[in-house]
């Protein structure tokens, strides 16, 4: 094995365990209700907060029972506050309980509350995008990146940017070249991702690895305690 295929072998088996696995969501099912619930998930996620918020708040969904469109719609505003604060969501209750109100609506009016007829009826993957910010306000780039990044290879729409967060860490690790734009970076990582397959792991998961690298360790500039730092230039000229 090559130097860069040891590095993914070591960066998705210690990292690469995806946001709605580990919310205990089954997307590779494809059925409406689970690919919804990482919809609720990733509006959560959205949000300037932290990780671990968004994860107790959407377990307070779970636990109430509140996973679908019309279980939202019927809990009403006040009831949608009351989840979000048990789960510590209280900076953004009001708002987001607003938001999830209108979107869920939306979701029901144009598609039937089915994210299936919602991406057969896209024409494509930006289109794929755009109806899916439609479904209201608050719902931007941050959060289809989220929702859409975990659902590449089981929905043939889904093919989001890399977020700025997964294009740092390629580009410090060497993956992707300066003159790279996320386009282009995107086919590169999934050329690495074809030639160095990790078993039991998808291209998403080789994705959310480089991603908590970013979050967790480039972005903090923990060079030092790095993981992969063996393998990563900018690491050694930061040492």
């Amino acid at each position: 094995m090559n130097d860069r295929g040891e590095l993914i072998k070591i960066l998705v088996q210690s990292l690469g365990k995806k946001f709605s696995s580990r919310l205990g969501i089954d997307l590779s099912s494809t059925k409406n209700e689970e690919i919804f619930k990482w919809f609720l998930a990733s509006i959560l996620f959205g949000a300037r907060i932290s990780e671990s918020i968004a994860a107790n708040t959407y377990k307070e969904f779970e636990k109430e029972e509140v996973v679908s469109p019309l279980k939202i719609l019927k809990t009403g505003w006040d009831g949608l506050v009351k989840i979000l604060d048990k789960g510590g969501y209280v900076r953004y209750d009001f708002k987001t309980a607003t938001k999830l109100l209108e979107v869920m609506r939306n979701f029901e009016d144009k598609y039937g509350g089915d994210f299936s007829r919602l991406h057969q009826e896209a024409r494509n993957s930006r289109d794929l995008e755009k109806r899916i910010k439609n479904l209201g306000k608050g719902i931007g780039e941050v959060t289809v990146g989220i929702f859409l990044r975990e659902l590449r290879g089981l929905w043939q729409k889904a093919n989001p940017s890399l977020s700025p967060l997964v294009f740092m860490a390629a580009r410090n690790l060497r993956l992707v070249g300066e003159e790279d734009t996320a386009l282009s970076g995107l086919e590169k990582l999934r050329l690495l991702w074809k030639e160095n397959r990790v078993s039991g792991k998808e291209f998403a998961d080789f994705e959310v690895a480089l991603l908590r690298l970013a979050k967790d360790w480039c972005r903090r500039r923990k060079c030092r305690d790095c993981i992969v730092k063996k393998y990563c230039p900018s690491a050694n000229n930061e040492l």
